[in-house]
């Protein structure tokens, strides 16, 4: 029932794809992922070397033999990224779905994933953005709506707007979402065209996730309430769980603050700690208004298996 574009071109079970989060996208999460029918993705910049990398595509390779993909990051970064190093690891170790994200299309790398016959997902936040990418030979684009966690970018477009609009300017698979978090919104993420659906704020409540258990607690009675829009005022705008961090740095923007006195609050570091010691007001989460959907902590598998149920279940509704 839920084979599309996505399914095919790909090689996965299910058109679900794991959104990319920093620090948590990790080998043995991804691998989760992908083993359980979707397609994992592994967040290339939270390795330090081309070294620590490389272990780590290693050790999704020894975890699963489905499919997978890597994320290439293009944000502005504290640390100075060469993704030539990444990608010479992911053609090196056969890697063939790269995806990446941020403020700019990779012009300076995309020949060099169509010469190494890699599919290449671009993450972008609207219709001229995806156009832009079709044309330098993008294979899929990723957008998601207003409501995801994580970068929204800064034309604030709802998932039921942004998808459709975004299919019908395309000739190429699309992968939709924003505030998906069970198989009604992967039913209505399919229902407005898009080929597969992209979930991140979901998976953070799986046994799998690499987070402190008081930060699953902490999430798991949140609201859909309890998110905010942080750094806009450095155009760099994220929806993330209001927590004690997030409304410091609202305050901080709100009186004038810059950039250098805003980082040290949402910096990668005190969100780590968050992670690790399950300090939860130590740093910044980003977090989707799917997260008031979520009522449960299964493993990985379960979880997959209970949205596509949910899914077939929402269309064979609708079809009665």
């Amino acid at each position: 029932m839920f084979q599309t574009a996505l399914t095919e071109r790909l090689g996965i079970q299910y058109p679900i794809v794991g959104g990319t989060m920093m620090s948590i996208s990790t080998a043995d999460f991804v691998a989760a992922i992908s083993e359980a029918g979707g397609l994992g993705i592994l967040a290339s910049a939270i390795y330090q070397s081309r070294e620590e990398f490389a272990i780590a595509v290693d050790r999704i390779q020894e975890l699963t033999d489905r499919p997978f993909a890597v994320n290439i990051n293009l944000f502005p970064s504290m640390r100075p990224i060469n993704n030539n190093d990444y990608l010479d690891v992911l053609i090196d170790k056969g890697v063939k779905i790269v995806e990446t994200s941020g403020h700019s299309a990779p012009v300076d790398l995309c020949k060099r994933f169509k010469d190494a016959g890699m599919t290449w997902i671009h993450k972008c936040v609207g219709i001229r953005y995806a156009l832009k990418v079709e044309s330098m030979g993008a294979d899929m684009v990723t957008v998601v709506g207003y409501e995801n966690g994580g970068a929204t970018g800064k034309l604030d477009i709802g998932t039921l707007v942004l998808i459709p609009a975004v299919k019908d300017a395309v000739g190429i698979p699309v992968i939709g979402g924003g505030g998906v978090a069970d198989g009604r919104g992967v039913a209505a993420v399919l229902s407005l065209g898009a080929d597969g659906v992209i979930m991140g704020t979901r998976f953070l409540l799986t046994k799998e996730c690499p987070i402190h258990d008081n930060l699953k607690q902490a999430l798991l009675n949140a609201s859909e309430l309890d998110t905010m829009l942080i750094m806009r005022s450095i155009d760099a705008t994220h929806r993330v769980w209001r927590n004690t961090a997030a409304q410091k740095c609202a305050d901080k923007e709100a009186s004038g603050a810059d950039l250098m006195e805003i980082l040290p609050i949402v910096a990668g570091d005190q969100a780590r700690k968050m992670y690790r010691e399950g300090d939860l007001d130590a740093g910044v989460i980003s977090v989707g208004q799917g997260v008031g959907l979520i009522h449960d902590i299964p493993t990985v598998k379960e979880l997959m298996e209970q949205i596509m149920a949910q899914a077939k279940e929402t269309v064979m509704r609708l079809t009665a």
